[in-house]
Parts: C-alpha cells; sequence; structure tokens
C-alpha cells in the first residue's frame, strides 16, 4: 500500500532558498542615484556584490557616488544623463551597458516636484514635471529594454513612484506631480505586460515621506511633521533602507513572479486613505 505524500509542497531546493535575495554580480542601472533613495539603492546593492551604474544631471556628483562605493570594495561608474532628453537616454543606456557587459535590472529613481496651486499651473511646469516624471520612464524603459531584449537574458525594471500616484493631497499644489505619478503606474503595468514574453519584470515602489535632506525642512515645521505623523498609522517616518528592502526583492531570485505591481511603502497611509 503506498503510503501518503508528507507534504503537497513540491520539493525546494536548499540553494534556491540561499539565493532568494541574492544580488551579486548583478548589473544595475540607476538614473536619478544619487538622489536621496537612488543613493541609498547604490550603495545597498553594490555592498550586496551587485555593480552599479549611477547616472544623473551632475556626472560629478555620479562620480563622487561611484567613488565612495568602489572606496568601500564595490563595483560602481558614475554617468551623466538629461533623463528630460531621449538622445541623452539612449547614450547613457549604452554607455552604462558598454561599462558593465549588459544591464540586469534596471531602478529609475528619477523625478522631481513643483508645487503650484491649480489655477497657479503653468505650463512650463506641468511640461517640465512631464518630461521628467513621465516622459523619461517610458524612454529608460524602451532602452534598457531593447539591451535586455539583445541579450536574451530576462531582466528586472523598477521605478520610483510616490503614495501620491494612488491618494489626491488637500489643500496642496500637486496636480502636475499626482498626474505624472498617477500615469507612470499605467506605464508599469503596459511595459510589465509587453516585456513579459521576454522575461523581463516590471514593477513600481511607491513611497511616502522618507527621511533625507530634502524633506528635513518640512519636517522641522511642528505643524507640518504633526500633521504627517498624525495620519501615518505607524506614526513615524520611513528610513531609505526600508523602501532599498522592496527593490531588492523586486531585483532578486525573490520577486521573479512580480511583474506590474505597484508596492506602496507608506506605513499604511494608503490602506487607511
Amino acid at each position: 500500500m503506498n503510503k501518503p505524500a508528507l507534504t503537497l509542497t513540491p520539493t525546494i531546493d536548499p540553494a534556491q532558498i540561499d539565493a532568494l535575495f541574492d544580488i551579486r554580480g548583478l548589473r544595475v542601472f540607476i538614473p536619478g542615484g544619487y538622489g536621496a533613495i537612488g543613493e541609498a539603492v547604490a550603495i545597498t546593492m553594490a555592498r550586496m556584490g551587485a555593480e552599479i551604474a549611477v547616472a544623473g544631471p551632475s556626472e560629478a556628483k555620479a562620480a563622487d557616488l561611484a567613488d565612495r562605493i568602489v572606496e568601500t570594495g564595490g563595483k560602481a561608474h558614475g554617468l551623466g544623463i538629461d533623463a528630460r532628453v531621449v538622445a541623452s537616454i539612449t547614450d547613457t543606456v549604452e554607455q552604462a551597458s558598454s561599462l558593465m557587459g549588459g544591464i540586469d535590472i534596471l531602478v529609475n529613481c528619477v523625478g522631481i516636484q513643483r508645487e503650484q496651486l491649480l489655477m497657479d499651473v503653468t505650463e512650463d511646469t506641468f511640461d517640465e514635471m512631464y518630461q521628467t516624471n513621465l516622459k523619461s520612464a517610458m524612454f529608460l524603459g524602451q532602452a534598457v529594454a531593447r539591451d535586455q531584449i539583445a541579450r536574451k537574458r530576462g531582466g528586472r525594471q523598477i521605478h520610483l513612484l510616490s503614495v501620491r500616484s494612488q491618494l489626491a493631497l488637500r489643500g496642496r499644489g500637486y496636480s502636475a506631480y499626482c498626474a505624472t505619478k498617477g500615469g507612470l503606474v499605467m506605464l508599469v503595468k503596459q511595459h510589465a505586460m509587453e516585456l513579459a514574453p521576454h522575461g523581463i519584470t516590471v514593477n513600481g515602489v511607491a513611497p511616502t515621506f522618507i527621511q533625507s535632506d530634502r524633506i528635513r525642512k518640512h519636517l522641522e515645521r511642528p505643524a507640518f511633521r504633526d500633521f504627517i505623523l498624525e495620519r501615518n498609522p505607524l506614526g513615524r517616518i520611513g528610513d531609505p533602507l526600508e523602501v532599498v528592502g522592496q527593490i531588492i526583492a523586486f531585483a532578486a531570485p525573490a520577486g521573479s513572479y512580480m511583474t506590474g505591481q505597484i508596492v506602496y511603502i507608506d506605513g499604511g497611509v494608503t490602506a487607511s486613505q
């Protein structure tokens, strides 16, 4: 008489368990990589064994970050890019691919905010936000996908969004920002569908306010800080590494079966609004 199986779970290779969050040897392109979250992504992924190409409008700042990573034993390159210009995107992606021998992972950290109330929004400001936050993501995804498809090894694309891709904000001038980040949600989903046959996943990470020099001046205003903390179920401001953790999960084998998804890293804000 055959004995019943002791488990319904397929045999799990211990080596696969050990490699769930292993990103050693991956080649990662990070446009916008010397901003608050981008820098944390670059430093963390390099420390975990990935090779990094950081890019931003200031090639000097990108090179400085790359040098700091190299000094601690990592592999990194610093490049200049104007993410509003498609030709610059194409050139920089080609440079990054040439330096690293290909691009396995795109972590798109490009983004700006120019706050203007609805009645004050100018065409120039709206166009700048669109070009920087949404158009750049379209053509960064395209350029990296061309490299990944040509190499026939699959790949990952991860875009940095915001809780404002899902939530509007009362009393503030966020029309352009919310519109571009909301549009990026659907761009992620559509790119995920078109790249799935090539084994390329596309996902987004959407944080709320995260500790950085950029928001420190706002948090030093008691009324604003109290407003932020009161509406956050966890009652605190997030740390950059708490965003990086999900990016690592998307980039590593642990994220291989997720695509077209947006993960909100916000202390529960979007769940409670």
